[in-house]
């Protein structure tokens, strides 16, 4: 598969895509003047015409022999900067009475911007059909080797939002147990608008002060931190990089924001330069490394069965050609997992 940068063609590839995701995917909402939005954000931040603050990076996974978008994902330089991003840390409140010897622990929930400025991944969705050969890591990970070639254009801390748990009708069991409360209408409704950008309306209308998590449901309470079934294996490999939830959860279904240093995530720290080797057939004892050219205006990336020798890297004529290399062009690349040793 091809992973590359959005293109504005991409249009009603993505569209579809977003249709497929369903509820609680906020940053894939099914709206085609919204996606054509984001891809022109996309396309501008590409060729430098947006601000730093504002920048976003939209990425579609291709099948190279049938042209078939399969997969999304994007990266938003740094949130908050214009709209406040809001999050609740999940804290401690300490009640004690030495008279009555009674010392109670209570989880609680507090209102909370800290995560601002960073740089946030997002977006990401694989077709079901597309969901082997190493696919979904090619998707999530591929994004890293963006972000160690141009690391001036994003935020020292990155942070990915995972989707929440809800069920197949898009029903929050936090938000019924919560949210509800104080916005009086659906989870979906609610996060659209905030992805929108109507985020005005949850400084007004949100508690100011700490909730105590045993005041909701047992079913709101168990989903604090827990990511929907389909999102196991998207939090599974960003911990595999070195992401690690620090207690901060998103305000509407309780998903947890996993956390990383972008100079500690495991594709940017280990990633490398190698020379291209052009060679006719994959080298014995190759293991799967992700490769990408270097080039912002055509950034494109691929799975390629491989071993570096020195400061080169033996590739195919087929990955050759994905990747627009020529000999003597030199590429980023690091092993797919990292157990693999370099």
């Amino acid at each position: 598969m091809l992973f590359r940068t959005i293109a504005h063609h991409d249009l009603h590839a993505l569209l579809a895509l977003a249709r497929e995701a369903g509820v609680g995917v906020t940053t894939l909402s099914p709206n085609a003047e919204r996606l054509a939005a984001r891809i022109a954000a996309s396309v501008g931040s590409v060729e430098g015409n947006v601000e730093l603050a504002e920048a976003s990076y939209v990425f579609v996974l291709e099948d190279p022999a049938s042209g078939r978008i399969v997969g999304s994902s994007a990266i938003e330089a740094a949130v908050g900067m214009h709209d406040t991003w809001y999050n609740y840390r999940v804290g401690l409140s300490v009640h004690a009475s030495r008279e009555l010897g009674i010392y109670k622990q209570l989880p609680t929930l507090f209102l909370t911007s800290d995560l601002t400025g960073s740089s946030e991944l997002c977006s990401l969705f694989l077709q079901a059909d597309a969901r082997r050969a190493g696919n979904g890591a090619l998707l999530s990970k591929a994004r890293f080797l963006f972000m160690a070639e141009f690391p001036e254009r994003f935020s020292p801390r990155v942070i990915a939002e995972m989707r929440g748990v809800s069920d197949d009708t898009g029903r929050s069991p936090f938000w019924e147990s919560l949210g509800r409360h104080f916005f009086k209408m659906d989870f979906a409704r609610a996060d659209f608008l905030s992805y929108v950008g109507s985020k005005s309306f949850i400084a007004e209308l949100m508690p100011k002060y700490p909730i105590y998590t045993c005041l909701l449901s047992d079913e709101a309470q168990a989903a604090i931190a827990e990511v929907h079934p389909a999102t196991r294996p998207a939090r599974r490999l960003l911990e595999a990089e070195g992401f690690r939830y620090q207690g901060y959860i998103d305000i509407f279904d309780a998903g947890p924001s996993l956390e990383c240093s972008l100079e500690d995530v495991r594709a940017v720290r280990k990633s490398a330069l190698y020379e291209v080797l052009p060679v006719t057939a994959e080298p014995k004892g190759g293991v799967p490394w992700l490769v990408s050219n270097r080039r912002r205006d055509d950034f494109r990336a691929t799975l390629a069965v491989t071993r570096p020798l020195e400061h080169t890297l033996p590739l195919t004529p087929a990955v050759l050609a994905q990747l627009h290399l020529q000999d003597g062009d030199s590429v980023r690349a690091v092993p797919l997992s990292g157990s693999i040793k370099e």
